[in-house]
């Protein structure tokens, strides 16, 4: 049986039956199989995910009793075979069906045959299968089309037009290029420049950040220069975040919705490793790893603790330079990167979102200090989650006035759809 094969069936199995995170699933399951080829692992894998609601439509059609009535093992093997079909012309078809009959003779025996005939027929009719009507069903034939449910291009075509959604949903699902941060601490630009080229990648200079730059090559992060912490992997989207917060050596600072550390790391960085950062997550196992990544990149000035971010820490009232609210959030900006999010429903606890977003936006305002910066940001595409918390923030905080708003989107900057809004709290007259 092929090993990469096998290895992604297994990942997708754990996405698909477990619910677990695409990239922990993948890496660990690469790192359990061993597989030839994880390059191709993580092709097959991510394929499958942006492309579910698609093959899922096709398999419906296929299958005689309908889709409702295959179990997960041969479900995922029959995604897997139409998407080596459809998505990956280096893939021969023979090879797609005949790997995808294998799988199904190891992991859903009595089966193989329904495998066989489904791929096979997909092959004769995949010319003929159409999509839904956009003209009888807009929603449902871009959800088909695209892979997203439903319920997020109605929220997509409630702020923008219909083109211009269908420029988004296309972008989400685009390979996001592979940037990195360069960490000031450790190296000049021009020096990681030349000894990433002299190991053969391909390196560009970001578009939005001074310390970014976009890479081209496999096994970054098996690298010494990785490992020595000289670069972090980071989108420019947040990278920005740390820009804007505008901190200076010896500043306090307040990071409220720490973990993993990405933004954190990036602030003592600007820093120059010189006064405090403050960095909260309410869970402490979390926080493990933006330790962890602080001893890699040589930072010492972050001290994380576990915290509540709804709830005001009274011996730090007025007592921060800026405070950074990385709010959780429905994370529609980084489907790229996490294609599992289009699918999530949407819940009590994505309706309610906003209100705790509020909630941990208010009980962090009472940390800054007269003339000190709020940042609110989130990595999503919804007003409802961005420019509307903010906008009630507002309302009932007077000594608080917005600075500037920035909505970042992958169909129009290249980044992650990231909101990104400074706010300033006035200083007393006289």
């Amino acid at each position: 049986m092929d090993k990469n094969r096998k290895t992604a069936y297994l990942a997708l199995l754990d996405v698909h039956a477990r619910k677990a995170y695409s990239n922990f699933a993948l890496n660990h399951k690469i790192t359990m199989n061993k597989p030839n080829s994880p390059a191709f692992v993580r092709e097959l894998v991510y394929g499958v995910l942006e492309n579910k609601l698609t093959l899922d439509y096709y398999i419906d059609q296929l299958v005689d009793d309908g889709i409702d009535s295959l179990k997960p093992a041969e479900l995922t093997i029959l995604r897997m075979g139409i998407q080596q079909l459809t998505g990956m012309d280096s893939v021969p078809e023979y090879a797609a069906v005949n790997e995808s009959v294998d799988l199904a003779k190891k992991y859903c025996k009595g089966r193989a045959g329904l495998v066989n005939g489904v791929l096979r027929e997909f092959q004769k009719r995949k010319d003929s299968l159409e999509l839904p009507s956009k003209e009888e069903n807009l929603i449902r034939h871009l959800s088909v089309k695209y892979s997203y449910a439903p319920w997020i291009i109605e929220l997509w075509l409630k702020y923008y037009d219909e083109p211009f959604v269908e420029e988004l949903l296309a972008a989400g699902n685009a390979k996001p290029p592979l940037t990195i941060r360069m960490n000031w601490l450790k190296v000049r630009k021009e020096d990681l420049k030349k000894a990433l080229e002299d190991r053969g990648y391909e390196v560009e200079d970001g578009k939005m950040c001074q310390n970014a730059l976009n890479v081209k090559g496999s096994g970054l992060l098996e690298s010494e220069l990785y490992r020595h912490g000289l670069f972090t992997p980071q989108d420019e989207s947040s990278m920005l975040v740390s820009e804007k917060l505008g901190v200076k050596q010896g500043d306090t600072v307040m990071d409220v919705c720490a973990a993993p550390g990405g933004k954190t790391t990036a602030i003592a960085e600007r820093m120059n490793n010189t006064g405090r950062i403050l960095a909260s997550d309410i869970y402490r196992r979390k926080l493990d790893q933006v330790d962890q990544e602080a001893k890699r990149l040589g930072i010492t000035i972050i001290e994380s603790r576990s915290w509540d971010a709804t709830r005001v820490d009274s011996t730090m009232v007025r007592k921060a330079d800026s405070v950074l609210v990385d709010a959780p959030c429905s994370g529609l900006g980084v489907v790229r990167r996490k294609p599992e999010i289009k699918y999530k429903e949407k819940n009590d606890e994505q309706v309610l979102l906003p209100n705790k977003q509020y909630a941990i936006l208010s009980a962090s305002s009472a940390y800054v200090k007269p003339g000190g910066t709020l940042l609110y940001s989130t990595c999503t595409i919804n007003p409802e989650e961005n420019e509307q918390v903010v906008e009630r923030f507002l309302k009932a905080h007077g000594d608080f006035e917005k600075v500037e708003a920035t909505q970042l989107l992958p169909n129009v900057n290249g980044t992650d759809g990231f909101f990104i809004c400074v706010m300033k709290r006035e200083k007393p007259e006289g």
